[in-house]
Order: C-alpha cells, then sequence, then structure tokens
C-alpha cells in the first residue's frame, strides 16, 4: 500500500543555493534538512572521475576544492541531478514520494525573450518530472517569499518584497495580513512584479575581474601598449566557464598570449591557474572574501599562495562599492520600477522585505535604503523562506 501524502513540497531550485519546504494542508512549513542539519545547500554538482562517484552542494564543492580530478558544476539553473537528490531527501524527510510539488522561478529566467523564458521553465518542468514529481506549477520566487513572510504580520501591509538571489534579482509589491491569507486568490494582491538578470555570481565576477584578474594579466599592456585579450579573464571569473580553460586547445590559446606580456610573471599566474586547476578556487576566494567584507563591513584579503607564494589579493569595503556601483543602480530601478508599476508612492510602502543570499550584501542595502528613504527593511530567512513560501503556494 502507497502511503499519500495530503500537503505540498516547496522546491527552491537556486542558481546558487536550493532549499525544500513541505507543508501539509493544515500545518506551518517546516524546512527539509539537505546536508546534514543544514537546510540550504550549494546548487553544485562534481562527478568524480577518478572513482566514477557524483556528489551535490557542500560536497561537491569540498571535492574539488581538495584536489580530487573531475568536474564541478555550480550557479546553473540545468544542473539536473539536484531535482533528483531534492525528491531524495523528501522522500527520506517525509516517508514517501510528494507528488505535489510548487517550484520556484524567477520573475524572468531570460531578460526581454519570453520565448527563451518559457524554454527554461520548461527544462526546469521537464527534469521534475524526469524524477517523479507527477504534479508540478510553477510560482514566482518573490511571491513565495511574500507568501511567508506574511505569515508573521499581525496587520495589513504593503510590501515590497526583494528577492536577491545568485542569478536574477526579483521584485513584487503585494498587499499582505492575516485576513488576506485565508483566500484562495490572490491574484488581486499582487500590485506589481519586476525583475532583471543581476545577482550574486554577477557580483562575485565583477569583484574577481577588478580585484584579482589584474594579477594574472587583466588590462595588463604588453610591449606593443595594447591590453592582453580580456575574455580568457571573464571566462576565469564565471563558474560554469572555467571547466572549459581546462581544455587542450584553451590552454593552447592561454599559452599563446604570452607575446601581449610586457611582465612575463603575471603570464606564468596565469598558466599556473590554468594548468592546476585553481579557477573554482580563487572564484570560491572571492565569493567568501565579499561575505566577510559585507558582514564585517570592513576590509579582508584573498589567500592566492596556491597561485604563488605569499600573494594576496584585497576586498575593501570601498572597493565593493566602487565596483559594483553600476550593477547595484540597475537593481535597485528594477525596484523603483516595480513600486512605479504598482502606481504608489514610497510613502505608501509598509516594508522591504528582503530574502535571498545577495540580498544581505551590506552594499546594496544601503543603495536600497538610500532610493527608499524612511520605509524599514525586514530581513527575513534568506536562504529558506522561498522554500517556506513555495509550500503555501495554491497556485
Amino acid at each position: 500500500m502507497t502511503l499519500s501524502l495530503q500537503g505540498t513540497l516547496g522546491i527552491d531550485f537556486g542558481t546558487s543555493n536550493s532549499a525544500i519546504a513541505w507543508a501539509d494542508t493544515h500545518g506551518s512549513a517546516r524546512l527539509i534538512p539537505l546536508e546534514g542539519q543544514a537546510t540550504a545547500m550549494p546548487t553544485a554538482v562534481f562527478y568524480n572521475s577518478e572513482d566514477l562517484s557524483t556528489h551535490f552542494g557542500r560536497d561537491a564543492v569540498t571535492q574539488y576544492l581538495e584536489g580530487a580530478e573531475g568536474r564541478l558544476m555550480r550557479s546553473l539553473k540545468s544542473l539536473l541531478g539536484s531535482p533528483l537528490l531534492l525528491e531524495t531527501r523528501a522522500t527520506q524527510a517525509l516517508g514517501a514520494a510528494p507528488t505535489r510539488v510548487v517550484m520556484g522561478r524567477p520573475v524572468h529566467f531570460v531578460d526581454d525573450d519570453p520565448e527563451r523564458d518559457a524554454q527554461a521553465q520548461a527544462s526546469l518542468l521537464q527534469a521534475a518530472q524526469a524524477v517523479g514529481f507527477t504534479e508540478v506549477s510553477f510560482q514566482l520566487e518573490p511571491i513565495a517569499a511574500a507568501l511567508d513572510y506574511e505569515r508573521r504580520l499581525n496587520k495589513e501591509s504593503t510590501v515590497l518584497v526583494v528577492d536577491l538571489g545568485g542569478g536574477t534579482s526579483d521584485f513584487t509589491v503585494v498587499r499582505l495580513g492575516p485576513q488576506r491569507m485565508t483566500q484562495a486568490d490572490r491574484t488581486q494582491d499582487v500590485l506589481a512584479t519586476t525583475g532583471v538578470h543581476i545577482g550574486g555570481t554577477d557580483f562575485d565576477q565583477k569583484l574577481s575581474l577588478e580585484q584579482v584578474m589584474p594579477l594574472l594579466g587583466y588590462r595588463h599592456l604588453g610591449p606593443q601598449g595594447r591590453e592582453v585579450p580580456s575574455r580568457i579573464f571573464f571566462d576565469l571569473s564565471t563558474w560554469h566557464l572555467i571547466n572549459w580553460l581546462y581544455q587542450p586547445r584553451a590552454l593552447s590559446d592561454a599559452q599563446a598570449l604570452w607575446t601581449n606580456y610586457a611582465d612575463a610573471r603575471l603570464h606564468q599566474r596565469l598558466m599556473h591557474v590554468l594548468k592546476h586547476r585553481l579557477g573554482h578556487r580563487i572564484a570560491y576566494e572571492v565569493e567568501q572574501a565579499k561575505i566577510r567584507c559585507s558582514q564585517q563591513d570592513g576590509d579582508t584579503v584573498l589567500d592566492l599562495s596556491e597561485v604563488e607564494a605569499n600573494l594576496v589579493a584585497s576586498m575593501g569595503v570601498a572597493d565593493m562599492r566602487e565596483h559594483l556601483a553600476a550593477l547595484l543602480a540597475r537593481t535597485v530601478a528594477c525596484a523603483r520600477e516595480c513600486v512605479q508599476k504598482a502606481g504608489l508612492t514610497t510613502g505608501a510602502l509598509d516594508a522591504i522585505y528582503l530574502t535571498g543570499g545577495s540580498s544581505a550584501l551590506r552594499p546594496f542595502q544601503r543603495a536600497l535604503q538610500a532610493e527608499f528613504a524612511e520605509v524599514p527593511l525586514v530581513e527575513g530567512d534568506l536562504f529558506g523562506g522561498v522554500a517556506s513560501g513555495l509550500a503555501y503556494s495554491r497556485p
């Protein structure tokens, strides 16, 4: 006899991190542990070529950083192995395989291209169905975050929900409150949604380019007064492109760049990174330095001694403010557009609710506060709020 589960599994399959939550028909949503007791898992897969094993999440990143031979994939919505892992973890925690699933999706998978956007959702649907989910629907991630936040409110509020993930920044203006929570159809409560394809991975790439890649030759002027071709540095700063730089043809092309360098030491560092496959380690160090700098609101350094003895790169508050200014301006402009589309002024907002790991970035919060003065910022469950809200969803 097959156990029938009455409830909804919410899956937040994010670019950088993933989470799942379960809500039965009467109870509150609960996050399901994915790695030990951790309820959020890096969206990463490592294919170990030594023993032909597959690893996910923190285990995947650790395997790679500890030097195991294989291929690491991270920051990709199309990691088809991750839905399988999420289904397995849910079944283990619930005692039976859930059938009703609500998956989160950004406002736009792809900016200004409805056809490609639809293709992206179809790919995610196919991945979910391939691992056994039979009843699959989708909900916008910022709306899911709003449904989670609503459970904490004791009065009606008009809220700008800000969901900054690894790949997208999404915004929703929505009416929330205890009386509205019981309504089955919440369509009229959603006043506006906007989104832009900017997220934490874009911040990481920019910081890597500005603070680390110059040590390998980015913007370096060669003997003829021309800069070293820059594409290799953009690829080396982008998680899902790094592996391609280790291919024989890519290594040969990188070696041929030596004629573009006036300082041979910089080219030697670049080749050392590529030959020893240190690209993802550098990307990881940049991400961690960004987090430290933001959390401590102070300067930090990146240890690059694996590239060259005693080599370090700096990461300062002023560096982050300068290098991320353009990206943050576009992101905050998207938030402003959402409020305008809702036909509201700033004064009509009761709160700005933050979710998604990148929303904790201090320069972003300062830029947002400067744009929406006097509106309180409320920080939610940055990594689990969307999953919980998806479990409450009834699309």
